[in-house]
């Protein structure tokens, strides 16, 4: 049975060895929360996973409060009328228990709704991406014919984005076409939604969107292997590199782009501390455009990088900005594209309480620690993957992140076959039916 602590002030704590935990215990991580992979600094322990995670992670002691801890004097009794095989769930640190629904029960209609979700996000992902191929082919001999394509497709992702209420992230399948043309579309869809997050109005996001569209632009006048290098480049291929900022600006303004998209442009590479380029810009000097793009900029290139760098997976790369890098930018920027995002970003591996791997799919901004997973499962091909939308209580909370060499060959195959990452967003899944109005 669970035995109460005797202390009554559930505020006081005290530092414990590490090898002093128990399931039960209620304890603080006294590190950043970008340094751990649970989804809270403070929480109950729950099963001894979540206790061997924490030696793994190199802690002398934690801070325990005894006043909110409850200790396990003997193992405890199947409760009755629940499935032996039902998960202790981490719920905001706390331990609950849920039932497990069959799964040919009304629960598997997430499926079919994720499913017309992401249909929906591809085709509009695969539209973005021609628009912009086109706007590459034909940007030198026709700049204000491309100029216009580009607004409209803008302003499209922005009515959506405005008319649709909450929205989510979204992963999407990997799909031929060219690279460059996915990171601009990455970096327009999460560069919108950061940009509605932060409270932008239609014509401030359709600035916004258009210069995340178009920052790469001047990548068309350099040779590929410079533009979209996959190695290392030398000093003077380096320096050429560089130049594709200047020349996406003179690329834009032969199209007759307005001069706050312009700027956001010029800056997409420099960040706050003055370490970017090509001007060494501080903070003082960026356009709230510019910063937004600079840090969604960064990002996806930590996730789909050049120049022969080791990808990074999502959670990696949001612990990166904000753990190593996170004078480059912006606080409150980066602090809204971190709740925005969540914990574990789409594309992120995970492994859940009860010891499943997963790969979450979607990532709801008001529910960012509960975000939809797509769980490993060898009984079905992956194409009928089987989903947990955490943020509905529908099944065990993620106990945390791995980097891809921790799964199985076949779990990886099976979960993350894409060699890219790419975004878009929609509806959230979770959001109630309002009839369509923002």
């Amino acid at each position: 049975m669970l035995t109460s602590a005797p202390t009554t002030d559930v505020n006081q704590s005290v530092l414990i060895d590490i090898d002093a935990l128990r399931v039960g215990m209620f304890i603080q991580l006294d590190v950043s929360w970008m340094n751990h992979p649970f989804p809270r600094s403070r929480f109950k322990i729950s099963s001894q996973e979540q206790i061997r995670v924490l030696r793994d992670l190199g802690l002398k002691s934690v801070r325990h409060f005894p006043g909110r801890s409850a200790t396990l004097a003997e193992a405890p009794s199947e409760t009755p009328g629940r499935s032996a095989d039902a998960p202790r769930v981490v719920s905001g640190g706390e331990p609950v228990s849920v039932p497990v629904a069959p799964p040919n029960q009304p629960g598997g209609d997430l499926r079919a709704i994720f499913r017309a979700t992401q249909q929906r996000c591809s085709k509009s992902y695969q539209e973005a991406i021609a628009v912009y191929a086109a706007v590459c082919a034909g940007v030198q001999t026709s700049p204000h014919a491309m100029c216009a394509q580009a607004q409209a497709l803008t302003h499209a992702c922005v009515t959506q984005l405005l008319e649709q209420g909450p929205c989510a992230v979204h992963l999407l399948p990997d799909a031929p076409g060219q690279p460059g043309a996915g990171h601009a579309v990455n970096v327009m869809a999460l560069a919108l939604l950061l940009g509605r997050a932060l409270g932008m109005g239609a014509e401030e996001l359709c600035n916004l969107g258009l210069s995340a569209l178009l920052h790469d632009l001047g990548k068309v006048a350099l040779p590929m292997h410079i533009g979209e290098p996959g190695a290392a480049l030398n000093p003077s291929d380096m320096q050429r590199y560089q130049q594709h900022v200047g020349l996406s600006v003179e690329l834009g303004q032969r199209m007759g782009l307005p001069s706050d998209v312009l700027i956001a442009i010029a800056q997409h590479h420099e960040m706050a501390d003055g370490s970017g380029f090509p001007l060494h810009l501080v903070r003082e000097d960026l356009s709230r455009c510019g910063q937004i793009l600079a840090l969604v900029n960064r990002y996806d290139r930590l996730c789909n990088p050049l120049h022969g760098e080791s990808a990074m997976t999502p959670h990696e790369a949001l612990a990166r900005l904000f753990s190593v890098r996170r004078e480059c930018f912006d606080a409150e920027v980066l602090g809204a594209f971190i709740r925005m995002m969540g914990v574990y970003p789409p594309g992120s591996l995970v492994q859940l309480v009860d010891g499943r791997y997963g790969l979450v799919v979607v990532v709801d901004a008001s529910h960012s620690l509960r975000p939809c997973v797509m769980l490993y499962d060898t009984a079905v091909p992956a194409s009928e993957a089987p989903l947990v939308a955490l943020a509905q209580g529908d099944g065990p909370g993620i106990l945390r992140s791995l980097k891809p060499g921790q799964l199985p060959r076949g779990a990886l195959d099976y979960l993350l076959p894409q060699p890219r990452i790419q975004y878009f967003f929609e509806r959230a899944i979770s959001a109630p039916d309002t009839g369509g109005g923002a």
